[in-house]
């Protein structure tokens, strides 16, 4: 149900990405004040990603809308946000290409995991894909601060050694996953041949939330 508390927890993450499109664009009204804005909004939108899932779970109020809007929830909020921070040049030169790599990696696992949906294939999300998303989340966060932050934090600096190590975990699960599931795109099963089987990448868990990761 779309009314429930877990669903319009993630609901807010996404409603949540004009405020913090809109931040970027205060930037020469307010200054640095901007830039905090727009990381309260992003920590903020990060906190309700636990909270829908643990209230899911506590009140017994998992859903299918709720499993996915949460992953897609996640994707829209950190793609608006790279987006934005390769238009204000926050990740600009070489560095944008560590952007791309994040991107197109977030495409090729949706195609690929809704592919395998139709083949009743699961792909549950590796332990190396959960540190790959904390350390872009992290990353994301100190680039939002950008040089609004304390000289000797080196904000903008952590934020992009961040950005560039989520992308080499990111190249690094990508072709795990594409790998993992290459196995049954070729095979070309049809879908009762390939009923309820799973895909597990090289150390998978199965993540322990309503998110389809």
């Amino acid at each position: 149900m779309i009314t429930n508390v877990p669903n319009l927890l993630t609901l807010s993450r996404i409603l949540v990405i004009p405020a913090l499109i809109g931040a970027f664009y205060l930037r020469p009204a307010l200054g640095d004040t901007a830039n905090w804005i727009a990381l309260a909004l992003f920590v903020a939108a990060g906190i309700t990603d636990f909270f829908d899932g643990w209230l899911a779970r506590r009140r017994g109020e998992m859903s299918n809308l709720g499993r996915f809007l949460d992953p897609v929830a996640d994707k829209l909020l950190v793609a608006a946000a790279i987006l934005m921070l390769v238009a204000f040049r926050d990740i600009a030169g070489w560095h944008v290409l560590a952007a791309v790599v994040i991107l197109c990696r977030e495409i090729l696992v949706a195609g690929l995991r809704e592919f395998l949906a139709e083949l009743r294939v699961a792909v549950p999300v590796s332990r190396l894909a959960k540190w790959k998303t904390t350390v872009q989340i992290v990353a994301i966060a100190f680039l939002l601060v950008g040089n609004a932050g304390p000289v000797i934090l080196h904000a903008h600096a952590i934020g992009i050694a961040g950005i560039w190590l989520a992308a080499v975990l990111t190249f690094y699960t990508g072709w795990d996953y594409l790998r993992a599931g290459l196995r049954h795109i070729i095979a070309e099963h049809p879908p009762e041949a390939a009923a309820d089987a799973t895909v597990p990448p090289v150390g998978a868990a199965a993540k322990p939330s309503r998110s389809l990761g």
